[in-house]
């Protein structure tokens, strides 16, 4: 089923790191070619090489998804550069855990700006080309603290993944025929997210983070979306570790 990967343009955010890299790397190990974007260009282009020495074919771009002109001109670049493009992966992401009472203003706002106005600039610039195309699939991720709240400490966090999870529900009614969109729930992966938490709630971050599960476990739950017949669309995908309470 692979093959229903093989010479697709996919355009992933958050690229430099994590989830992102691991999917990008993967996608480009099974023939997709992948336009890799991210604020750390250095990194981009190492991840780039990377698949280019495995016989890959890849492309980075400096995007922060917070500024709308960025990601349209991410996927404006990605149409240029290759004719088309079959697939958003929705991956930026902060995750700065704290309890409301910390008031953290600023850690809220970024959340909301990267989390959810991130993943929405993506749907504005690709989805008048999936129109257009009459075919195209978003991959957004969300998590498995869209489903229950992570309380304390993680209330701004579990909303803006909540909030991704209605954003893929609609759009998966409005997009129209032929444009596919799936919401894919992690639970705790050994990513840079942990690296967001500061003050009290460090260590219990670090605790949970025992039971992660490497980043390209999700790249394989991304693909399986991404390679089924233009005529399924898979919805929903949770995928975490086997010993993960939440």
């Amino acid at each position: 089923m692979s093959k229903n990967i093989e010479g697709k343009i996919v355009a992933i955010t958050g690229a430099s790191s994590g989830i992102g890299a691991e999917t990008a790397k993967l996608l480009a190990s099974k023939g997709a070619i992948v336009a890799i974007g991210a604020r750390r260009r250095q990194r981009l282009h190492a991840i780039v090489a990377e698949i280019d020495r495995a016989g890959g074919r890849g492309k980075a771009y400096t995007v922060d998804v917070v500024k709308r002109v960025d990601v349209a001109n991410f996927i404006e670049g990605t149409v240029k550069d290759f004719g088309r493009i079959d697939v958003l992966v929705n991956n930026a992401g902060v995750m700065p855990i704290a309890a409301l009472s910390e008031c953290r203003i600023d850690e809220w706002d970024r959340m909301i700006d990267v989390n959810i106005r991130g993943v929405l600039h993506g749907i504005a610039a690709a989805l008048p080309v999936f129109q257009r195309q009459k075919s195209g699939q978003f991959v957004n991720l969300s998590s498995v603290l869209g489903f229950k709240v992570f309380a304390p400490g993680g209330t701004v966090y579990s909303a803006t993944k909540f909030a991704i999870r209605a954003i893929s529900d609609g759009l998966r009614v409005e997009a129209g025929d032929g444009i596919r969109v799936a919401s894919i729930e992690p639970g705790i992966v050994d990513s840079e997210l942990k690296h967001n938490t500061t003050g009290a709630a460090k260590d219990m971050v670090m605790g949970f983070y025992q039971q992660a599960i490497p980043a390209e476990s999700v790249a394989r739950a991304i693909a399986y979306a991404i390679e089924q017949p233009a005529d399924v669309d898979i919805s929903e995908i949770v995928v975490r570790s086997t010993g993960q309470p939440l």
